[in-house]
């Protein structure tokens, strides 16, 4: 079954490792990623949003500091917009470099005609992400160079604060209450955004920001890469509140394979059963019906279920679901269709 993917972080895994090696790996498989074009074969992987993530100055993995009874992981200091801008800018290009040596195995989508036509010629559509905006000015002016680029979807803040907005800590547990609302630019931001028909993710930003973009938008919310807070009492997740708001908004939200926002525990614990995943698409399901449940892997950003393992493993998530009961046309909706369908309801590509 083709899959559409509303997540991963394939850019910076190459960005954090610059050798030919890493990129001729993501083309010709070899490494131990989750993606790459082999793996994305192997398992139906179609497309997804690449999302660019410009990274803070860290101590160690955060999947390490994320295993204990209970954690509260200090935000990293905001990022300056010009260290931002340069991590942002070499990850497009690492993606449209990649486009280029591809052949045709890979093609950057600016459109959902241009992704039905990637996937009918068997070509990866991938589709531009940002997830955490500081290469973006408060005068917007580098958010219009990057849509001409190609970009199409924004997350305005990683759990770091910035210009725009307030993120959420990695705490567990904790209610993603944990800040004030958007700051004036990032209202700016989403108003922007809905001029020029860019999607705005709402995953990493705190509930007061979450409330303050549906109040402003006049799209459907979307949270990529994010999951049921009741069945996982993490700042990351959504509540039933939050949810049902997208669900107003004919919006969608992505299953995150993250295992600490599965894991009743909140947990980075690879050895994480199926039925788990599972638990959260049938509370998602609930909430916002068979239109608005999607997948958001996080692949190449997190630890994942061993039961997935990879791109490659997305064929044992589909039989799983088919086993407990799922049909093949709500399986369909879940893994493309729901993605394509809010995409074109928010472009205006």
């Amino acid at each position: 079954m083709n899959v559409f993917d509303g997540h991963n972080d394939a850019l910076l895994r190459i960005y954090n490792d610059p050798t030919p090696a890493a990129f001729e790996a993501f083309l010709n498989g070899g490494s131990s990623a989750h993606i790459d074009l082999l793996r994305a074969r192997a398992g139906g992987l179609v497309g997804g949003l690449f999302a660019i993530f410009p990274p803070s100055p860290m101590a160690g993995d955060l999947s390490d500091r994320m295993s204990g009874a209970g954690y509260d992981l200090p935000l990293p200091d905001p990022l300056p917009h010009p260290t931002g801008a340069d991590a942002t800018i070499a990850m497009a290009s690492i993606l449209l470099r990649l486009e280029a040596a591809s052949k045709g195995g890979l093609n950057v989508c600016r459109s959902v005609a241009d992704i039905e036509s990637a996937v009918a010629r068997g070509s990866l559509a991938a589709v531009l992400h940002i997830e955490g905006a500081e290469a973006i000015d408060p005068d917007l002016h580098m958010l219009d160079v990057l849509y001409a680029a190609g970009l199409r979807s924004v997350g305005m803040v990683w759990s770091r604060h910035n210009h725009f907005a307030h993120g959420v800590p990695m705490r567990f547990p904790s209610s993603p209450d944990t800040g004030p609302g958007l700051l004036e630019p990032g209202k700016r931001l989403v108003k922007r955004c809905n001029e020029l028909g860019v999607l705005l993710d709402l995953s990493h930003l705190n509930e007061r920001g979450f409330w303050d973009v549906a109040e402003l938008s006049d799209a459907p919310l979307v949270a990529t890469h994010s999951n049921v807070h009741a069945l996982c009492p993490v700042s990351r997740n959504l509540t039933d509140a939050q949810l049902d708001a997208v669900a107003r908004s004919q919006g969608v939200v992505g299953l995150n394979f993250a295992t600490a926002f599965l894991r009743a525990d909140g947990r980075m614990d690879s050895d994480t059963p199926l039925d788990t995943m599972r638990r959260h698409l049938d509370a998602l399901l609930e909430r916002l019906g068979d239109d608005g449940v999607a997948l958001g892997s996080d692949f190449d950003g997190a630890t994942i279920p061993d039961a997935i393992g990879s791109a490659a493993g997305l064929p044992r998530l589909i039989e799983h679901l088919s086993a407990a009961g799922y049909s093949d046309a709500l399986l369909e909706k879940i893994a493309m269709r729901n993605w394509l369908s809010v995409l074109g309801r928010t472009w205006k590509a």
